[in-house]
């Protein structure tokens, strides 16, 4: 979760028994004063978010130690039910930094780690992204590019390892079936082979008459392509209609 998400939760979104939350508000200081609850980021950013047992029993404590607070409304809160301000939250949490020996962070680099646990343990890009409640894929590939090229070295790594015990176990080749000849996909080929078929009440094909050998029923023998065009019939002068131009008679001798 966003920090302003956490500041606004409410305990009407917690579910413990079911192990999930929903994220309904986020909580922003404008002018670094006034709070008020805004949507969250993304349209995405509104949705369920599943709790391990660990922040469960943390959660339960939290219940136990504000069940008198006045409001009891969010789940972090003021002593008097106020809302915690953001930049009260980011020094107090330098202030636990300090004290227990790290270096100076702040409250989003956790949901950083939580991703760098998650995608450095193996965990699916995918479900890491929905996690986040990223809008797109590509946004959480982008930020944590350096991790996704680990990722992709152990896939190379166990492709190779997978292979090799392969290779050790002595598995035949799989054979792979040869390509059709190129001659048996040419209609040209199969146009010269005509069936005919013996009409009814003869006893042979001896009477039968065969249609002639350069014709052909196939639509590929008969294309426009495939038809020789006729040569202009001649006048009876000897002269074939020539294209007729600017300042000609429309008529040119017979080329020999």
């Amino acid at each position: 979760m966003r920090k302003g998400e956490a500041l606004a939760l409410h305990w009407n979104d917690v579910h413990l028994d079911h192990g999930v939350l929903f994220v309904r508000y986020s909580l922003a200081a404008v002018d670094n004063n006034h709070l008020v609850l805004t949507t969250p980021k993304t349209r995405t950013s509104k949705n369920w978010v599943a709790i391990s047992p660990r922040v469960a029993t943390a959660l339960r404590n939290r219940a136990a130690a504000t069940a008198n607070v006045p409001g009891g409304g969010l789940v972090f809160q003021r002593p008097d039910g106020r809302p915690l301000h953001p930049e009260y939250v980011l020094n107090h949490f330098h202030d636990l930094s300090r004290d227990a020996g790290v270096s100076r962070t702040t409250v989003h680099d956790l949901r950083h780690l939580a991703a760098t646990i998650s995608i450095s343990a193996g965990v699916p890009l995918t479900v890491v992204s929905k996690t986040l409640r990223h809008s797109t894929l590509s946004t959480t590939a982008n930020i944590y590019s350096h991790l996704t090229t680990q990722a992709a070295r152990d896939a190379v790594n166990t492709i190779d390892k997978t292979l090799t015990t392969i290779d050790g176990v002595g598995t035949p080749p799989t054979r792979i079936p040869r390509p059709r000849p190129p001659g048996d996909h040419n209609p040209q080929l199969h146009n010269q082979l005509t069936l005919t078929k013996r009409p009814e009440g003869a006893t042979s094909y001896r009477n039968i008459t065969h249609p002639p050998p350069e014709r052909c029923d196939h639509s590929a023998t008969i294309r426009r392509r495939n038809v020789k065009k006729a040569a202009p019939a001649r006048s009876g002068n000897g002269l074939r209609p020539a294209v007729k131009q600017v300042g000609t008679t429309g008529f040119e001798p017979a080329t020999p």
